[in-house]
């Protein structure tokens, strides 16, 4: 089925009006017509990609309003990739507003944008918001109530194959993980980077150990040998000086050897379901491989050692079940597949 020429000609508009400085009419005309002629997944997508690519010209227009537009496209070109999620350009895109994030000094947290997660958000989420508001003052009042952080959670898309099955058996798992930021920053923050970009989608846990850890993360050359932080963390392949004893930097320093500074003394340790961050015996080695540990398995020796940043609160027997995949060696049979990683 192709795409309505209706909503082709409310595209081709809305990029016009931004190319021209409209942007605001462009978020207006998706929002209220665009989407609810969107019926595919690829229609989706596109709106959403047009609604962040309108976001993106609303900050670069209004520094008091950059903020709060950026990250609106950014969330909207993160809703693009979840319907297309190999769309290149989408990715481009979101890469580059990300830079400029970074450069500006902006975080990556969500403010109010056009649609989430499908479905549009105009006024009506102020009107949700507010009654919210007022329904939290009444219990408060009512009976009292205890205040509680929005917990940060990410959740991984997992394909693999039972112990002893074959490809026919082949089954997806969903494990949710609380992340840790307060605890462990630095490795959150580059974790979340890297989830968001796509850098973990449909890679591998490429080295398994039953009753230890399945481990996972290598988004270059899936074998346990790749992978880096998703930006310049201070440390180049562990070190912060080259031999003549100059610092590096992240121009000096190859991308393929950023890596963290260790955050392992942060109290956290290696109890079943916990994610930690795999590096060499080096210290400020890790990157983007990271392990989980199993229900079976208590490797207090990396306590300490080897940064824990996360705990699986949901899907546990799920990591269990994993670690006793069919293995030759430490690689599984059946690839082990981590199809993606939704940060909440």
């Amino acid at each position: 089925m192709g795409v309505p020429e209706g909503l082709k000609n409310i595209w081709a508009e809305a990029a016009n009006l931004i190319d021209n400085g409209n942007a605001n009419q462009a978020v207006k005309l998706l929002r209220e017509e665009a989407w609810n002629l969107s019926d595919s997944d690829s229609d989706k997508a596109k709106t959403c990609q047009l609604a962040a690519d309108a976001f993106v010209e609303l900050g670069s227009e209004n520094d008091n309003q950059q903020k709060k537009n950026w990250q609106s496209a950014y969330k909207n070109y993160n809703n693009s990739l979840k319907f297309e999620p190999k769309n290149k350009d989408v990715r481009r895109s979101l890469n580059q507003l990300t830079g400029l994030m970074d450069e500006a000094g902006i975080s990556l947290g969500t403010s109010l944008q056009i649609f989430d997660d499908g479905s549009p958000t105009p006024t009506g989420l102020v009107v949700i918001l507010i009654a919210g508001m007022v329904l939290l003052v009444g219990l408060k009042y009512a009976g009292g109530i205890i205040n509680q952080e929005e917990t940060l959670t990410a959740t991984m898309e997992i394909s693999y194959v039972p112990a002893g099955g074959d490809e026919g058996d082949r089954t997806t798992a969903l494990i949710t993980i609380e992340l840790f930021e307060e605890k462990a920053p630095d490795h959150v923050d580059n974790f979340i980077r890297l989830s968001d970009s796509g850098a973990y989608d449909h890679t591998i846990f490429h080295r398994i150990i039953n009753a230890f850890m399945i481990q996972g993360g290598d988004f270059t050359n899936s074998d346990g040998s790749g992978g880096h932080a998703a930006q310049w963390y201070g440390y180049c392949n562990g070190e912060t000086t080259n031999s003549q004893g100059e610092p590096y930097t992240s121009e000096t320093c190859r991308m393929e050897d950023w890596t963290l500074g260790d955050e392992a003394t942060n109290g956290l340790k290696h109890t079943p379901g916990a994610l930690a961050m795999a590096k060499t015996s080096a210290p400020n080695t890790g990157g983007s491989q990271f392990y989980i540990v199993p229900s079976d398995s208590t490797p207090s020796h990396l306590d300490d050692i080897h940064t824990v940043f996360g705990m699986v609160i949901a899907g546990l027997d799920d990591v269990t079940a994993i670690s006793d995949v069919s293995v030759d060696g430490e690689s599984p049979v059946h690839e082990v597949r981590l199809v993606s990683i939704d940060i909440n």
